[in-house]
């Protein structure tokens, strides 16, 4: 039986993670947690907004799950970041993978995944913790996708393609087969990603690197 869920964030993001959460899952979320820093009322969505600090104390990290509903700033960083101190509370990290993805046997999913509707991941893939698929991407057999990574809509990752830590890949974009994608890497939207690209960078639609400090 699976525990209840506490959802860290107050934003569109966790709206968003509750919804598909209730509608689409056998998760029950009952409450809500940002830091004391950002929490500005005593509900959201309906249900407790309570302090990240306190969370434990309420909702006992051994008796609920907690799912980080955040978003790719500062490429995914800050996301990681809660996962990370989720767990230095002891809090397990569920994943929301869509019913109405494809998805078939023997994939492999890391924590804190965030896999939308329309999504269709082939056979032999890998996708690491704290990846968020947002909706209609196709990811190609043999790829994998590390940790901490934002992919949003309608991107073709073809085969074989290795996709690396905290990246961002913008809407429309396409990756050609085999190619690897560096750690820390900005794609922009509408992007033809032909080869290889370097860590730490920014590439735009003509596949055309801008250096970026890491």
């Amino acid at each position: 039986m699976t525990k209840p869920l506490i959802i860290f964030g107050s934003g569109d993001i966790a709206q968003l993670a509750h919804f598909y959460f209730t509608h689409d899952s056998d998760r029950k979320v009952i409450a809500f947690t940002v830091d004391e820093a950002y929490r500005n009322a005593e509900e959201f969505d309906g249900l407790p907004l309570v302090a990240f600090e306190d969370v434990e104390s309420r909702f006992p990290s051994d008796q609920f799950d907690m799912f980080v509903a955040l978003s790719y700033a500062k490429r995914n960083s800050i996301r990681a970041e809660k996962c990370l101190s989720a767990q230095g509370k002891g809090y397990n990290l569920a994943s929301y993978i869509s019913s109405r993805a494809t998805v078939f046997p023997g994939t492999r999913f890391g924590d804190n995944c965030f896999i939308l509707e329309d999504n269709t991941i082939q056979p032999f893939v890998q996708i690491g913790s704290n990846v968020t698929l947002w909706s209609g991407n196709h990811i190609g057999h043999h790829s994998i996708v590390d940790d901490n990574t934002f992919i949003t809509s309608h991107v073709v990752i073809s085969g074989g393609v290795h996709v690396g830590k905290n990246c961002f890949i913008g809407v429309n974009t396409t990756v050609r087969d085999h190619v690897t994608i560096g750690d820390r890497c900005l794609i922009g939207a509408g992007s033809l990603i032909l080869h290889s690209t370097e860590p730490a960078s920014v590439y735009v639609a003509a596949d055309t690197p801008i250096s970026v400090k890491p």
